[in-house]
């Protein structure tokens, strides 16, 4: 069958996971031609309405006159908003349910090994220092969500499954089951005050940027945890070391952080309250990521039809 349409992929050149993606979006449309956008002449890219984006430069996508709209294959786009803001390209984020499962089974994990007080039983190894510590039941813990979006609901199902008491915040009211949920900034503090550990996983908007900070963990009672598996700046780090020096916050999991990698000399490397993650809390899956761009676009060929569009003013 001849392929019906090209379709660039344009991602940063220097990206790793350029082929792998090629490779699983072109099985999932074998009637579309998909390729790097460096493999288009002029003439190919100015019939390009649609591409398939991974962080892209916006350079590379001021190449395509055409555009109309941009599918990302990643679940956050704040830098890609924020490269944009001049432009009214329509941008697609991925919204995939494997993507909601794999975020809350690393939710359930690193809330069990700080529910287990694994960070403090290998501080003991290291001091070669046999000691057991009391345990308390997970129903005997509550864990707070910041963000109630798919990722969030679907965590959520997981921790109470698991016995955990669950909170939940989000912009607007939001109604889970076994869930108390809180909205608006009038109840965040309500809810902080509540709460034994702390996970983050709301996307980053101006609103979200430094939104767990001083006032945050003042309201959080003394010796609550912190997940970070949403964005860097969502945590304001010189609040976070704060409340971590002066035991306010027993210890703190990070997958995120302002700049990526983290630089060798970050301080969160060496603090002892501090386990850091390098961005891997909800790998995103090729295969299932590809089938619903794959979905989206066979829908915008046939009928014309656009998925749901990312909202400029919310930011996502």
């Amino acid at each position: 069958m001849p392929f019906r349409t090209t379709l660039p992929f344009v991602c940063a050149p220097s990206s790793p996971s350029a082929g792998e993606w090629i490779s699983a979006l072109q099985d999932a449309m074998p009637d579309e031609r998909v390729v790097l956008l460096s493999e288009l002449d002029a003439a190919a890219r100015a019939m390009c309405d649609v591409a398939i984006v991974a962080n892209p430069l916006p350079d590379d996508l001021r190449q395509l006159p055409n555009l109309k709209w941009v599918h990302s294959v990643w679940a956050g786009v704040e830098r890609m908003m924020a490269d944009l803001r001049d432009s009214d390209l329509k941008i697609v984020r991925l919204v995939d349910p494997q993507l909601a499962e794999t975020m809350a089974e690393a939710v359930l994990a690193w809330v069990l090994y700080l529910h287990r007080d694994m960070p403090r039983y290998a501080r003991q190894q290291a001091a070669r220092q046999w000691l057991a510590h009391d345990y308390v039941r997970a129903e005997g813990k509550t864990v707070s969500l910041l963000g109630l979006g798919a990722m969030g609901a679907a965590a959520a199902r997981r921790l109470r499954a698991a016995g955990f008491k669950v909170c939940g915040w989000s912009r607007t009211r939001k109604l889970l089951p076994d869930v108390a949920c809180y909205a608006g900034d009038e109840e965040l503090h309500d809810m902080l005050g509540r709460t034994d550990i702390l996970v983050c996983l709301l996307p980053l908007t101006p609103e979200t940027r430094g939104i767990v900070g001083a006032k945050a963990f003042s309201a959080l009672p003394e010796g609550a945890s912190l997940v970070n598996f949403a964005r860097g700046p969502i945590v304001d780090d010189q609040a976070l070391r704060a409340a971590l020096d002066n035991g306010r916050l027993l210890h703190a999991v990070l997958d995120v952080f302002e700049h990526e990698p983290l630089p060798e000399d970050a301080w969160q490397w060496v603090h002892p309250r501090v386990t850091v993650l390098p961005h891997v809390s909800a790998p995103t899956d090729y295969r299932t990521a590809s089938a619903i761009v794959a979905s989206n676009i066979a829908r915008y060929r046939a009928e014309g039809v656009l998925p749901e569009t990312v909202d400029r003013q919310l930011g996502y």
